[in-house]
């Protein structure tokens, strides 16, 4: 018998040939699991067999800082222009729609008008300035003596609140034609377009500041307020100071009431000079 060092393959049917058929195949599966292992794998995205493309970006949840753009400009103010004599024909500006200022005392209603020769400003304009003026609860309501309303063409009013020229305010002002200043006669409350497109000089205030001056102090006289005094140096103004021809110490202010309260000075008005007439187109 011939001695062996290993085990010889054995003809189909016998022990060693079962043997190595079964080894065989359990070499193969595991040859067959490894290569689904590695397909598996790369299917995963973790191999270099197969590369999967990447998932879409997910959308970024930080703010996105938007693209500065020049801050706009904002509009230019529009320039007031008037010939030195208007035509004397009138835009009037349409009745308010709001219960009237103030809470209590007598109800007048006023109209506004602005002469159509006056470039830069409507009648709508003038008068959203003028109520908004009249409606301050600094105004002339404060007190509870007076509630006022705006009404439109055709309805009845107390007074007039006219936008003008500076030859058409000396044919409506009544022994008073400077050209220069505004004025109140009768129900006529005259405010001389000179004033409102230029202010006066060295009033110390902004031109918005000296329009609701103008405006309070004239329409003060048809209420029947008269001029007032400086009441000390570096005090504010009375309303009724005829703030248009000098300050003398005291600081602009356009308001009849401040803190609730009446601001006064003595009865009174200074001997102020007119400035040269302001008659030339603007």
């Amino acid at each position: 018998m011939t001695h062996t060092t290993g085990m010889q393959p054995g003809p189909p049917g016998t022990r060693q040939g079962f043997v190595r058929s079964t080894r065989l195949s359990a070499l193969a599966l595991l040859l067959i699991l490894a290569g689904c292992g590695i397909v598996g794998y790369a299917l995963a995205g973790h191999g270099e067999a197969v590369r999967a493309e990447p998932p879409p970006a997910t959308p970024a949840t930080e703010p996105v800082t938007p693209v500065s753009r020049p801050a706009s400009k904002a509009p230019l103010p529009v320039r007031i222009t008037y010939p030195a004599a208007g035509g004397r024909k009138y835009a009037v500006a349409p009745g308010e729609t709001a219960n009237p200022a103030g809470k209590k005392g007598k109800l007048l209603r006023y109209r506004v008008a602005v002469e159509k020769d006056i470039k830069g400003i409507t009648a709508g304009q003038f008068a959203a300035v003028a109520t908004a003026t009249l409606r301050d609860p600094r105004s002339w309501t404060a007190g509870g003596e007076w509630r006022l309303q705006r009404v439109g063409p055709g309805a009845h009013a107390d007074f007039t609140i006219w936008l003008v020229t500076p030859k058409t305010r000396d044919s409506i002002c009544e022994g008073a034609a400077d050209g220069y200043t505004s004025c109140r006669t009768h129900d006529n409350v005259v405010i001389n377009v000179a004033r409102w497109a230029k202010g006066v000089p060295k009033y110390g205030a902004p031109l918005d500041a000296y329009r609701r001056y103008v405006i309070n102090h004239e329409v003060g006289h048809r209420l029947g307020q008269a001029h007032e005094l400086c009441p000390a140096k570096g005090d504010l103004a009375p309303v009724m100071q005829q703030q248009t021809l000098g300050l003398h110490g005291c600081k602009p202010n356009p308001w009849p009431f401040l803190d609730g309260a009446r601001h006064r000075g003595t009865i009174g008005a200074y001997n102020d000079q007119v400035p040269p007439r302001d008659r030339g187109i603007s």
